[in-house]
């Protein structure tokens, strides 16, 4: 998120990103970090989302029913595409926003009222979108480039039969429709599809806990630097990418993202 947050802005990121990472490292136990949190200690308002999950994956259905319409990862974000765009071409991996960094994609939302409502009760929200596999569509092993996040996931719609399996850290975790992981996905990554059904998931981040001032710095990075940039930039790609019906009265070109 913060790479592509600063590659926006054209400048050299590495060495900004690189010392927030270490100043936040001396929190968060660096190298000996947890890879895995329990969703309710660590944030509440993820667990109402974990509690939300019947009316969530009824809103996710609608969106699969216009899964022929969505945008892959690499549409929205450019940034990703050396994961999204990886291997077969013909399997993909779409995504729905719904939230990022403040913006809100008006048309995303609309269809998914009921989510959007929780998703507004979660505290330190930073983004939100479900994620959608095709069947057999794999993610090589990558790590997220900042520590100041953690990411959830709550499953939606998970193959029965040889369902996918997310491998962090060395460490396997297969999804079970219904239940939820929150994990950090600055550890290497990956996931295993051989599923012959579509994988759904929605996916979650939020600002890492952390004490006053490294949570005071990670906010003013989020809100007041790669907002603004990134942020409104993956937002305005959604909104023109979407494949939810437009608002009634809503002329062509006016919509805004946020």
């Amino acid at each position: 998120m913060l790479r592509a947050g600063l590659v926006q802005m054209r400048v050299d990121y590495h060495p900004f990103k690189s010392m927030l990472n270490r100043y936040f490292a001396g929190y968060v136990g660096g190298a000996s970090r947890p890879v895995f949190f329990d969703v309710e200690a660590t944030c509440p308002g993820l667990a109402a989302l974990t509690r939300s999950y019947p009316a969530i994956r009824e809103e996710c259905d609608r969106v699969l029913a216009l899964r022929a319409g969505l945008p892959r990862y690499h549409e929205i974000d450019p940034g990703e595409a050396a994961i999204s765009a990886a291997g077969d071409p013909d399997r993909r991996w779409t995504v729905f926003l719904l939230y990022i960094l403040g913006h809100r994609p008006a048309r995303n939302r609309a269809l998914c009222p009921r989510t959007c409502r929780v998703l507004d009760g979660v505290t330190g929200l930073t983004q939100a979108f479900f994620s959608i596999l095709d069947p057999g569509k794999s993610i090589p092993l990558h790590e997220g480039p900042y520590l100041g996040y953690l990411r959830y996931h709550l499953a939606l719609r998970v193959p029965a039969e040889n369902p996918p399996r997310l491998v962090v850290s060395g460490r396997e975790h297969v999804w079970r429709e219904g239940q939820a992981l929150l994990f950090d996905d600055t550890w290497p990554h990956e996931v295993v599809n051989h599923g012959t059904e579509v994988r759904a998931v929605l996916i979650v981040d939020v600002l890492r806990p952390l004490p006053f001032w490294p949570s005071l710095a990670n906010r003013l990075v989020a809100r007041g630097l790669v907002g603004p940039t990134y942020g409104r930039a993956v937002a305005r790609r959604a909104e023109r990418r979407s494949a939810a019906p437009a608002a009634a009265g809503a002329p062509a070109g006016r919509r805004r993202a946020a």
